[in-house]
């Protein structure tokens, strides 16, 4: 599913999750306000607006409303909760990511001020950001050690092969670990007897090589090839 993006904040944040949206199939927006940030090709897929996202009418202009999602990714907390509270009450955008500069602010990242997902590291903002359109696909989320291991994510699609059946039945490859099973709102820490379900969102530990082993098991042979 190719989603239409907006991204307020131009700079090396707000290009680096443009540019791996891009490199995912989506249609990016970037907004800057600072003319020397402007910088188009630094990411030339995208489209550019000169403007303050802070302010109601230059969203309007940018039609902010015709997007699936809108990313607050300024160097600035106050400007970033303004953009997020301005599209989730202004423009009904389905899902608002926010960028959280100081770690003292993050209290304020909530429902309240249209905040739906409140992180600091371009990758995972651009997982989080497909995260509602990702069911049966592999999504990584982040690289650890150099790029030996990475978190990787799949939401179980319904009749997948393992649904229904007990963690210990998936015969995951070597160098793989299911840390977690994120449930509605409940973080799980797998045992060995819990069922799995469709819907799970399933994060592993796992080398690169064997991603593909494991979305094969997951998904069954016709899952879908990494982005």
């Amino acid at each position: 599913m190719t989603m239409r993006i907006a991204i307020a904040g131009a700079g090396n944040v707000g290009r680096s999750i443009a540019q791996e949206l891009i490199g995912n199939g989506h249609r990016v927006m970037l907004i800057e306000r600072q003319p020397k940030q402007l910088r188009p090709e630094r990411v030339p897929e995208a489209d550019w607006v000169l403007a303050d996202a802070c302010e109601l009418s230059s969203l309007e202009e940018a039609d902010v409303a015709g997007c699936d999602v809108v990313v607050a990714a300024t160097g600035d907390d106050k400007a970033n909760l303004v953009v997020s509270l301005l599209a989730k009450t202004e423009f009904a955008v389905p899902r608002v990511v926010a960028r959280v500069n100081r770690a003292e602010n993050e209290w304020l990242f909530t429902e309240q001020w249209g905040v739906d997902v409140a992180v600091s590291k371009p990758r995972l903002m651009a997982a989080l950001v497909e995260e509602a359109v990702t069911v049966g696909d592999l999504v990584r989320l982040m690289t650890f050690r150099q790029g030996e291991a990475n978190l990787v994510e799949i939401t179980l699609p319904k009749d997948a092969p393992y649904e229904g059946q007990p963690v210990r039945a998936v015969p995951l490859p070597r160098d793989s670990a299911l840390v977690a099973i994120l449930r509605g709102k409940r973080v799980m820490v797998p045992t060995a007897d819990d069922p799995l379900e469709a819907g799970d969102e399933l994060i592993f530990v796992c080398t690169a090589e064997v991603e593909d082993q494991i979305r094969a098991v997951v998904l069954g042979n016709e899952g879908r090839e990494l982005g």
